[in-house]
């Protein structure tokens, strides 16, 4: 691990403690590793669009608002390679959270993404991406039948 050293004005500084003490961090390295690592993996997001991630989309909308249900519903089957999941919450009587996890190339989770948070009425539209080392796994996890090897993905999240 590497040591480095840097110079906060005082007013900045104390801005930053109170951060770290609102996310529960143990110490300023914590805290400044995890910026570092959203700034890093934005940078990296920004300047890629072949690789490969998984994300997490989360979004608002009122279920009684006009086909919107079947809308979303239709844009995630359309997009079934990139959907792993769905979560849907009903927060009160008319609105609704969906937190859809994804996984496929930059590009396309990201168009599926702004896709679906440009329906009319959906609010609160977020994409949180996480760029990963895709590794060909072709071999059992205990459950293929004995000398049957499955092919399948593992996805390392990047550092």
């Amino acid at each position: 691990m590497e040591r480095f050293t840097i110079s906060l004005d005082d007013d900045l500084a104390r801005e930053f403690d109170e951060l770290i003490a609102r996310r529960g961090y143990q110490n300023r390295s914590e805290a400044i590793r995890d910026l570092l690592r959203g700034h890093l993996e934005a940078a990296r997001q920004s300047a890629a669009t072949g690789d490969y991630c998984v994300a997490n989309l989360s979004y608002v909308y009122n279920h009684h608002e006009r086909d919107l249900a079947e809308r979303l519903t239709e844009l995630q089957h359309g997009h079934h390679d990139l959907t792993v999941a769905t979560l849907h919450a009903h927060l009160d009587h008319d609105n609704c959270l969906e937190s859809v996890v994804l996984k496929g190339p930059v590009a396309s989770v990201r168009g599926f993404a702004d896709a679906l948070v440009a329906e009319r009425g959906v609010r609160h539209g977020s994409l949180n991406i996480v760029s990963v080392e895709v590794d060909q796994g072709h071999h059992g996890h205990g459950y293929a039948p004995r000398g049957k090897a499955i092919a399948h993905l593992h996805l390392k999240p990047r550092n």
